[in-house]
């Protein structure tokens, strides 16, 4: 049986390097979202914009993700993870490189739409393609640690922002951030096709030859597949229909509403919060160098939050770990927005790095396990593309609140009751996933309907 001998492989080099490769287009994509925080508060000064129209530069980026993870969520079902993954790489990085070159604000939007339709398209196939090749005992914790890279990412954004902005400009950061484009030939070299994917489509003697491929390397002794398809393959084989419509049969319906109501509380809050962070600290008064090294700061403790999440996802499970996450990042967004002091937005500003980098690690976990292998990037690319429907209105509404005199207290109390709520959620409509293996957990659902 094909996927017994794949989830039976020890985990070693193969599983490693590919967490390297998706991790990698994770860490260029945070990168390329953290610089233009970075710039905004620069380029808002030389060119003279309003709040609201930086607050359009952070949102529209965030409409192209949104297009980006529906359009590639349908593409990686239907034509293959690795072909979608590697195209949507390419564009994010040649666009980035285009905003070095912006001649007017509007030339910038149009770009910085094309690279949020590249970026938003990558993440959630990276997170299917990993989700279906980690064992089942440690998949939590691969896909967290996946995410883990964006922490990463966020810190080269800074170092850029911190190291060569203030001496090169702006210009500078996108033209690294074009740099990604050759990564697209590591991807080729060193990243095979989804072994369930290929299952699903038919091609069985692709997928028997990775997997034997996978045995040798892993110096696992490979044995003569068995003509038949076990059970669990011919369901992955035959089962839902990669349409949007099938999101909503009875099957799917409260884990499709649960994932969708909690991407965008995520990242309405999450861009509300990080799009502007770089502006809001030096909006306390200190200079942009000093800014520079708070945000650095903050941006570090993403780190540990993504590992305490990869250790406690495969111990108390997805559900438990995602919701107390969400609300302890609600409880210090909170206590960020009324900082009185330079030290307490510093606490309280890595405290709420600490906590929101680590939900979104398990997000990231959760949400491709909930739908089966013939709808799983589809399911994942339209949850992720709704939240980032809440990305879009964030920034600008922070923009048009700034402009309208509003607290940062009032603000980020708004952010805080966003977390607490979709904490709630999550608590309320969630199954738990842990150790299981991917088909398994579509018998649960099957069960669940059918009681």
């Amino acid at each position: 049986m094909i996927l017994e001998r794949l989830e039976n492989l020890p985990v070693g080099s193969f599983h490693y390097k590919l967490l390297v490769v998706t991790g990698l287009g994770w860490l260029f994509d945070s990168m390329d979202t953290g610089l233009i925080s970075f710039v905004l508060p620069i380029l808002a000064k030389e060119w003279g914009l309003t709040p609201e129209q930086v607050g359009w530069i952070g949102s529209i980026g965030l409409i192209g993700m949104a297009l980006g993870a529906v359009l590639a969520g349908t593409f990686a079902d239907r034509f293959g993870r690795k072909k979608v993954f590697a195209a949507t790489v390419i564009l994010y990085s040649v666009s980035t490189g285009l905003c070095a070159v912006a001649w007017s604000y509007e030339s910038l939007l149009f770009f910085r739409f094309l690279v949020g339709f590249g970026l938003g398209g990558e993440l959630p196939v990276a997170a299917t393609l990993m989700s279906e090749y980690a064992p089942s005992h440690l998949r939590g914790r691969f896909i967290v640690l996946l995410e883990s890279f964006w922490g990463v990412g966020w810190l080269v954004a800074a170092c850029i922002s911190y190291l060569l902005i203030p001496v090169y400009g702006w210009h500078i950061a996108f033209v690294i951030g074009a740099l990604p484009a050759l990564y697209v030939f590591l991807i080729r070299l060193h990243m095979p096709e989804s072994i369930r994917y290929l299952i699903s489509r038919g091609k069985i003697d692709e997928a028997k030859s990775i997997v034997a491929d996978l045995e040798c390397k892993l110096g696992v002794e490979g044995k003569a597949f068995d003509k038949k398809l076990s059970d669990a393959e011919l369901g992955t084989n035959q089962t839902a229909k990669p349409t949007f419509s099938t999101l909503w049969t009875p099957q799917f319906r409260v884990r499709t509403i649960m994932l969708w109501l909690a991407w965008f509380g995520i990242v309405y809050s999450y861009y509300g919060i990080f799009m502007w962070l770089p502006s809001i600290v030096f909006a306390q008064g200190l200079a942009v160098v000093k800014s520079f090294e708070y945000v650095l700061i903050m941006t570090l403790a993403q780190l540990p939050g993504y590992f305490a999440a990869a250790w406690l996802v495969d111990i108390i499970g997805r559900r438990y770990t995602l919701s107390i996450f969400l609300l302890m990042s609600g409880v210090c967004s909170y206590f960020f927005g009324n900082a009185a002091t330079p030290a307490e937005l510093l606490m309280w500003g890595a405290a709420m790095s600490f906590f929101n980098l680590g939900a979104w690690g398990v997000i990231y976990t959760y949400t491709p396990e909930l739908y089966p292998t013939s709808i799983r990037a589809l399911g994942s690319g339209w949850a992720a593309g709704f939240g980032r429907i809440g990305g879009m209105l964030a920034p600008m509404l922070v923009g048009v609140l700034l402009a309208s005199g509003a607290e940062m207290s009032v603000i980020f109390a708004m952010f805080a009751s966003v977390f607490v709520v979709i904490s709630v959620v999550v608590l309320a409509l969630g199954i738990e996933s842990k150790q299981k293996s991917l088909e398994e957990i579509d018998r649960l659902t099957v069960n669940q309907v059918n009681a």
